[in-house]
């Protein structure tokens, strides 16, 4: 393997609970997103527009469709000779398999990689944020500095310090300490989660951490403490573009939403900061003569007979004539049949939306999908591959799992398939 003086290491192996029915095929960074794109396209995008040409992904949960979707890296530039993306997976050592047990072990038990490459930094990502950053501009901060470590960090809003990692800080960024969401926060400086490590700092902090048996193995609660800790030279480097973890179900629908309300921000068209996909090749998305489409953003393969208002459809998706969608985020394959009226919905991979459905917040009352530890704002979320029988009528904040048990009267999957 060739050296490289950096190597990204991208943490894709989360569950993404969060996510319900979305992540139960497919692991978080593979679920599909504003309507070309899956999550993982943005670090992958960012490494490659950043001059990041060794890439490592860490895959763990539901490997297979992200493992296929990266591939040898070639959407992104990064089937190189000598760099490329390689795809990490736990992997049997001596007589016992050992999955990641934490973001630092992840990184840990991939140390024999990094040290094949024998980078001088290693920059660790996460695989489910929505973002367009230079980390070259970020690793450039750390060798001025001097930095062992360098933490990127977004300023929240002081109301929702609390739910992150925060920050404190000094006058010229050196961070003094590191509070895991603190009830009253010092700072609103919250970890986005990406870091630069000068390689021989991070692989001596991580075979310490490993020896450690109460260690949670993971940067924020323990790699970072400990190297405050040890009087290391740690730095906040300061983003303030876009960000977003879509990590749950409101924050995938908001996100996919500010691509139609907030393009000036998120903006996927930006040719000087390209965002690469693996796109299927697919006929061109059709729009029929007495169709509506208005604030939306389609890709390949789409047919639109009906209405489509403010809403995010990925490829083979298909609208017929009668059928209303608004404020609604469509993955591949999703067909809405004649009369069908969905607001607020997710609709994953090639479920049948059957005629005159009805689905979203303006439906009054509860039902036996109804899930609010997952679903709120009204967002209705459906697994994928069904079939929801014709005339079904349901609540927002539902999620339509082929795994709930109800009864005949209350069931709205007509039939099950799997794509």
């Amino acid at each position: 393997m060739a050296k490289a003086d950096v190597v990204a290491m991208i943490l894709a192996g989360g569950q993404g609970a969060r996510l319900g029915v979305l992540t139960k095929k497919i692991a978080k960074p593979a679920v599909p997103f504003g309507s070309r794109y899956r999550i993982i396209d943005f670090p992958l995008s960012n490494c490659v527009n950043s001059g990041i040409e060794t890439v490592g992904v860490l895959s763990q949960y539901q490997p297979l469709a992200l493992n296929t979707y990266v591939g040898n890296g070639h959407p992104w530039d990064l089937d190189r000779n000598n760099a490329g993306a390689y795809i990490l997976p736990p992997y049997q050592r001596s007589g016992k398999s050992d999955w990641y047990k934490g973001t630092a072990n992840a990184i840990y038990q991939n140390k024999d990689f990094l040290d094949d490459c024998n980078p001088k930094y290693v920059v660790i990502l996460s695989g489910d944020h929505i973002y367009k950053m230079d980390y070259a501009l970020m690793l450039k901060s750390h060798i001025e500095k001097g930095a062992d470590a360098t933490v990127a960090v977004y300023e929240v809003p002081w109301e929702e310090a609390p739910r992150f990692g925060i920050l404190n800080t000094e006058g010229d960024d050196s961070i003094v300490e590191f509070e895991e969401k603190p009830k009253e926060p010092k700072s609103n400086l919250a970890s986005m989660g990406v870091y630069v490590f000068t390689w021989s700092v991070l692989r001596e902090a991580l075979i310490k951490d490993e020896a450690d048996e109460k260690s949670n193995n993971d940067f924020g609660k323990n790699i970072i403490p400990m190297l405050l800790n040890e009087g290391k030279k740690l730095f906040a480097y300061r983003f303030s573009g876009y960000w977003k973890d879509v990590g749950t179900i409101s924050s995938l629908w908001e996100t996919n939403m500010d691509i139609l309300d907030k393009p000036e921000e998120i903006n996927l068209v930006d040719r000087s900061w390209k965002i690469f996909s693996r796109n299927p090749v697919k006929p061109s998305q059709f729009i029929g003569s007495e169709a509506s489409v208005k604030n939306s953003a389609l890709t390949d393969g789409c047919r639109v007979y009906g209405n489509c208002i403010h809403s995010v459809l990925s490829d083979s998706v298909v609208i017929e004539k009668g059928a209303t969608v608004k404020d609604c985020v469509l993955l591949p394959g999703v067909v809405v049949k004649e009369g069908a009226h969905l607001e607020r919905c997710i609709v994953d991979f090639g479920t049948i939306i059957g005629k005159d459905v009805k689905a979203g917040p303006k439906i009054e009352g509860e039902g036996p999908y109804t899930n609010h530890k997952i679903c709120s704002e009204g967002i209705c979320v459906f697994e994928r591959g069904l079939k929801i029988k014709d005339g079904a009528v349901i609540a927002g904040n539902s999620m339509i799992d082929s795994d709930v048990k109800v009864s005949e009267e209350e069931n709205v999957i007509e039939s099950t398939f799997r794509v």
